[in-house]
């Protein structure tokens, strides 16, 4: 079963903090005021946080499901995920939490200490 949009939306709204704001067009979800996931323009990609230092190594490892758009990702710390392509919504929801702890305040994360650690270098 691949994930939907409406599934990005209620896994990224389940979490801590977060709201859902337009922006470009397009939804976004943030905590603390700090976007972490994207729905793209389509509504069968999201763009979440993800160190740049780890991005070729996913992409290289799954290219059907990750990604980034050359020219406008490169100096950004995001990747692009294609929804069809995930396994379920427990893969889903591993990649939101862990770009949701990217972009948390540690007040939230000290709080919410069953959502892991915060991302190395944080």
């Amino acid at each position: 079963m691949s994930a939907t949009a409406d599934d990005v939306r209620a896994v990224a709204l389940s979490l801590p903090d977060t709201a859902e704001k337009l922006a470009w067009g397009q939804p976004t979800f943030r905590v603390a005021g700090k976007i972490f996931a994207a729905l793209g323009d389509d509504d069968v990609t999201m763009g979440v946080k993800c160190p740049v230092e780890d991005r070729a190594e996913l992409i290289a490892s799954e290219p059907e499901k990750f990604f980034v758009r050359e020219g406008h990702d490169d100096n950004y710390a995001w990747l692009r995920v294609r929804l069809a392509a995930l396994d379920d919504v427990t893969e889903l929801t591993i990649i939101l939490t862990d770009s949701w702890r990217q972009a948390a305040p540690r007040r939230l994360l000290a709080a919410h200490p069953e959502l892991g650690p915060p991302a190395p270098g944080d």
